[in-house]
């Protein structure tokens, strides 16, 4: 291996000058080659890196399993089996192994078109329904050991090996009416032992289509038919004979019942009669004594009536007495007032004569006074006698002088 060579620096210029011009070149593009190698060497180790982060990425994520809804991943491998309800989980190749179970109910139907043969010999097709669940207990070794279909290698044959002995000792009429749920439970009862032993539990079987060879449905249709009506014709005979029993014991009852009815009003009757007249005994002398009440208190009535009356005459005779006495009390006292009054009057006609005989100008001056508010200015003739106007008013006073004289004479 050659030594490796110094490389020329500004300082050196000596060793520079004494090298051949060629050999200088050649040796920078050698050490020009070496560096570029050694860039790509290192570009291609990254990439290489990077690609296999990437595919190991890849790979794990592919192992990254699923588990879908109702069911359960049992995973094995690496320590106790582990059971993952839903969600995702880790199965990597070499290091584990796992299985998806069905963790919900199964229903399995067995077709109409297969067959099975009952004691008359004939092939009918039976319509079989089953529900059925993995045993949650026994889910690991059932990853390891159930059939991939086992629907078709375990049920099928487990239900075969049960059912065509049951209806192989039954007729087609048992089989479709009479003791169907009595197979049904049979059936239920063997079969859910047999898969029991596998691992599943057997909840509900239950028959359905029952499919009969035509001639054989036929005829069992026509004998059903009249089987029916013979059952229907026999159901109302009783029906008949039920009812006319029901209406000879309505009948007898209804008689009984007016009879007794009859008594009782025959009883209520003679009871009412007795008491009517033991009640007549007591009201005939009330009726007596009612009369003559009713004749005492019409008696007593006329007597106060006429009592009434008389006082009421008598009143008004002393009402019209004192009426009499108080109008000839009232004229009387009219008769004395209107007499006092002409003595008053004639003594102030007196004194009212005296006056003006005194003082003739009074009655002028009355006169004004009286007509003052509506006659302003009187014009009469100069008086005679002192008066105002003239004699006609002084000789008043005289006249009604006279007359109060002649009052007072009266």
């Amino acid at each position: 291996m050659a030594a490796p060579q110094p490389e020329p620096t500004m300082n050196d210029t000596h060793p520079t000058e004494a090298l051949p011009q060629a050999t200088l070149r050649t040796q920078l593009t050698e050490l020009g080659q070496a560096l570029q190698s050694r860039a790509l060497r290192r570009s291609a180790l990254a990439l290489a890196a990077v690609a296999a982060l990437a595919g190991g990425t890849h790979w794990l994520l592919g192992q990254l399993q699923t588990v879908p809804r109702g069911s359960v991943l049992v995973r094995t491998g690496m320590g106790k089996p582990e059971l993952i309800a839903e969600g995702r989980a880790w199965v990597l190749p070499g290091l584990h192994e796992a299985r998806v179970l069905p963790a919900r109910d199964l229903l399995l139907r067995r077709d109409a078109r297969q067959t099975v043969q009952t004691v008359e010999g004939l092939a009918v097709g039976l319509e079989v329904q089953l529900r059925l669940q993995l045993d949650p207990q026994r889910y690991a070794q059932l990853a390891r050991e159930l059939p991939e279909n086992f629907e078709k290698e375990l049920v099928a044959p487990a239900l075969n090996t049960v059912l065509l002995p049951l209806v192989a000792q039954r007729t087609v009429r048992e089989l479709f009416s009479t003791q169907r749920g009595e197979i049904e439970k049979l059936a239920l009862l063997q079969l859910r032992q047999r898969l029991a032993a596998d691992g599943l539990i057997l909840k509900s079987l239950s028959f359905g289509q029952l499919t009969l060879p035509d001639d054989y449905r036929r005829g069992m249709e026509s004998l059903l038919s009249e089987g029916l009506a013979a059952e229907k014709m026999r159901y109302t005979l009783e029906l008949k004979e039920k009812e006319g029993l029901q209406t000879e014991i309505e009948a007898k009852a209804a008689g009984k019942q007016r009879e007794i009815a009859a008594e009782a009003s025959a009883r209520e009757q003679l009871i009412a009669a007795k008491a009517q007249e033991e009640a007549m005994k007591h009201v005939l002398p009330f009726k007596q004594r009612q009369i003559e009440q009713r004749q005492l208190e019409a008696e007593a009535e006329r007597q106060a009536r006429v009592k009434l009356a008389e006082g009421a005459a008598q009143a008004r005779r002393i009402e019209a007495e004192g009426e009499a006495a108080a109008r000839q009390k009232l004229a009387d006292a009219e008769a004395y007032r209107v007499a006092e009054l002409g003595k008053v009057n004639a003594i102030q006609m007196e004194r009212e004569g005296q006056l003006i005989t005194k003082h003739p100008l009074l009655v002028q001056k009355t006169l004004a006074d009286k007509l003052g508010d509506k006659v302003r200015v009187i014009v009469a003739p100069p008086g005679i006698a002192g008066s105002l106007m003239g004699g006609p008013l002084e000789a008043q006073p005289q006249k009604a002088k006279a007359e109060d004289t002649e009052a007072s004479a009266e």
